[in-house]
C-alpha cells in the first residue's frame, strides 16, 4: 500500500515540477514599433477611399414598404401582404380544392426521387443520390479589381 502512495506522490511532485519549468522558460515576443503617425493631408484621401458607404436605414424600410405595397397607394391592406403567400400556396394546391396534402406539398423531391432514381429500383445508391445534389452558382468575378484602384488613387493623391 505504501508503494502506491509514495508512488502517486512522487508522479504529482514530477508533474508540479515541470509546470514549474515550462512557465520559466517561456519568455514573450517583444512588441513591434507603432507605425509612424501620418500627417492630415496624407491621411484624408485614404479615409475617403476606406470608407464604405452604407444606405441610411430609412431607404431600406421605404423600399421594403414599397416591395409590399402592390396599388402603390402609399398604404398596405392585408390582402396585398397575403398576395405573395396566395401566389405560393396556388403553385403547391395542384388539384384546386384550396388544401394541402402532404403529396402536393412533397411533389418537387417526388419528382427529384424518380429522376434520380435511375434503375428504377425505388432506392438510391451514392451515384444516384449525388446527382441530386443542388447545383451551386459559380463564384463571380468581383466587379472591379479595388487593390489597383485604390493603390492608383493613392499615387494620384502622393503626387
Amino acid at each position: 500500500m505504501w508503494r502506491y502512495f509514495v508512488g502517486g506522490l512522487a508522479a504529482l511532485l514530477m508533474a508540479g515540477a515541470g509546470v514549474f519549468l515550462f512557465q520559466g522558460s517561456a519568455t514573450p515576443e517583444p512588441l513591434p514599433s507603432p507605425p509612424a503617425p501620418r500627417t492630415s493631408q496624407e491621411a484624408a484621401p485614404a479615409e475617403e477611399l476606406t470608407a464604405v458607404p452604407e444606405a441610411p436605414e430609412r431607404s431600406r424600410e421605404e423600399k421594403r414598404f414599397d416591395r409590399n405595397d402592390k396599388d402603390k397607394n402609399s398604404l398596405i391592406t392585408l390582402a396585398e401582404l397575403y398576395q405573395p403567400r396566395r401566389k405560393a400556396f396556388a403553385k403547391l394546391d395542384k388539384n384546386g380544392d384550396g388544401r394541402l396534402s402532404f403529396e402536393e406539398w412533397a411533389v418537387r423531391t417526388s419528382d427529384k426521387f424518380a429522376k434520380a432514381d435511375a434503375d428504377k429500383s425505388g432506392t438510391l445508391t451514392r451515384a444516384e443520390f449525388a446527382t441530386t445534389a443542388p447545383k451551386r452558382k459559380a463564384k463571380t468575378a468581383p466587379r472591379c479589381d479595388c487593390r489597383a484602384e485604390v493603390a492608383k488613387a493613392l499615387a494620384e493623391a502622393e503626387e
